[in-house]
């Protein structure tokens, strides 16, 4: 039994790095660590205690997860220093081996964290506590609370789909969620907390239900009926598992908004077998479809990786002309990077850094165009605007129902409010819209 008394008023610093689901987790954590007598670090104060959760996703991540444990175990002198996340899980001793590292959790353990501290005395050796993926079965919901108003509600983990690239399944093990009854309480508490927009988040949403025997469909059909909640947003959903039934829900629902954020990875069919993902171009492009068919004024970004092992020249001329092609506001590009363990390793054909580096800018340029395209065409709408408690230079910023950005001059009495505005002209750097 931990005596938590010694936890009494000990000071907590955080740092997240990667996705949205590790800031819902890292969320968790704290208020567990604040259950227990911890509190957060206040700016300029050297804390007792550093908790940093890391993403494991490129090799970039992991320089970034490196350089992050060293910083904060060089802010805040003498702190017990806890590392978990997706770098935690797939290279612990890595993270053991960086000096000033107390304790490394992998995913089964990381909400266990009470359990995990005798004491905040620093010891010689590094403790480590680990699960293999195949052993990995917890599911831990969580909601972030940190911005007053954008929630992100994880209802799903893990992923059963084993992509040639992709660590994810080896880092958070198989797919698993809480039930559809659990949620929507997280739900109804982030609403009673003042929450007017909800994320939903997960590694493979739309997977939910698999080990619950509930599916997706189930999940926002309930979710929908939260009172308080004014606004949900699906985050990233597999295009084979955006069902025609989900998309004609979003299209009538009063609370889910028109805003969508689908994984294509690649416009080439070739590289998708490479990749090993579940579908075609030609079903991506009949999802596109569907919504805009539905909801015109619907945004729509894409997650797309250059540079994978294969990829010739001619494979991504014929995606990039495939992805010309789609009605869609914006892509989100990544470089492809190598990961330990993976399929994608046997794969011939590497990709120079330096082609890597123009097929990225073409994307990015071809994103831009899109997304000023887009904002272009709901110029001189009214349109409802959720304000965000965020000021720079006297100005705030917020989101339409389809995800475009609005500023306006501060307004305290506006945050976390939603009020109707006309989409006036492009701010000065064409990042968003006039709020007139």
């Amino acid at each position: 039994m931990i005596d938590q008394t010694v936890f009494k008023d000990k000071k907590v610093a955080y740092h997240t790095l990667g996705c949205k689901l590790n800031f819902a987790e890292t969320s968790t954590i704290g208020r567990i660590l604040q259950e227990n007598g911890f509190r957060s670090a206040k700016p300029g104060e050297v804390a007792d205690v550093c908790l940093i959760n890391t993403c494991s996703v490129t090799e970039a991540a992991d320089r970034k997860d490196r350089q992050a444990i060293k910083q904060m175990i060089a802010k805040h002198p003498g702190a017990y220093v806890i590392v978990i996340g997706c770098y935690a899980q797939l290279k612990p001793d890595a993270v053991a081996s960086i000096e000033g590292v107390d304790l490394v959790l992998g995913m089964q353990q990381k909400f266990d964290i009470i359990q995990h501290l005798a004491s905040l005395e620093k010891e010689k050796e590094t403790k480590v506590f680990h699960t293999q993926r195949k052993d990995i079965n917890v599911f831990f919901p969580s909601c972030t609370q940190g911005d007053r108003t954008r929630f992100f509600l994880k209802v799903q983990d893990g992923c059963d789909n084993f992509c040639s690239y992709c660590t994810v399944p080896i880092a958070r093990g198989r797919s698993r969620n809480g039930s559809i009854e659990e949620t929507v309480k997280q739900a109804q508490q982030a609403a009673a907390m003042g929450a007017k927009e909800i994320v939903i988040s997960g590694v493979n949403i739309g997977d939910f239900g698999k080990s619950t025997g509930e599916t997706f469909f189930g999940l926002i059909q309930a979710l929908d009926q939260v009172e308080g909640i004014e606004r949900y947003r699906i985050s990233s959903i597999e295009p084979d598992l955006l069902t025609e039934e989900i998309i004609e829900f979003t299209a009538k629902s009063k609370k889910f908004v028109p805003h969508f954020h689908i994984p294509l990875q690649s416009g080439s069919d070739e590289v998708l077998a490479l990749m090993k993902r579940h579908y075609k171009r030609q079903l991506f492009a009949d999802k596109v479809a569907a919504i805009k068919r539905l909801m015109p004024d619907a945004f729509i970004g894409v997650d797309v990786i250059v540079g994978t092992n294969g990829e010739t020249d001619a494979f991504f001329q014929d995606a990039l002309a495939f992805m010309e092609s789609l009605d869609v506001a914006q892509f989100h590009v990544f470089s492809y990077s190598e990961r330990p363990n993976t399929q994608a390793l046997k794969i011939e054909g590497r990709v120079p850094a330096r082609i890597k580096k123009e097929r990225s800018d073409i994307l990015h340029a071809l994103s831009e165009k899109k997304r000023l395209a887009f904002y272009e065409s709901q110029q001189g709408k009214r349109v409802p605007v959720l304000w965000e408690d965020k000021r720079t230079g006297g100005r705030m910023h917020g989101f339409t129902e389809n995800y475009v950005r609005v500023e306006s001059d501060y307004d305290k009495s506006k945050v976390n409010t939603i009020t109707e505005v006309r989409l006036g002209d492009f701010t000065s750097d064409k990042q968003a819209l006039l709020a007139e």
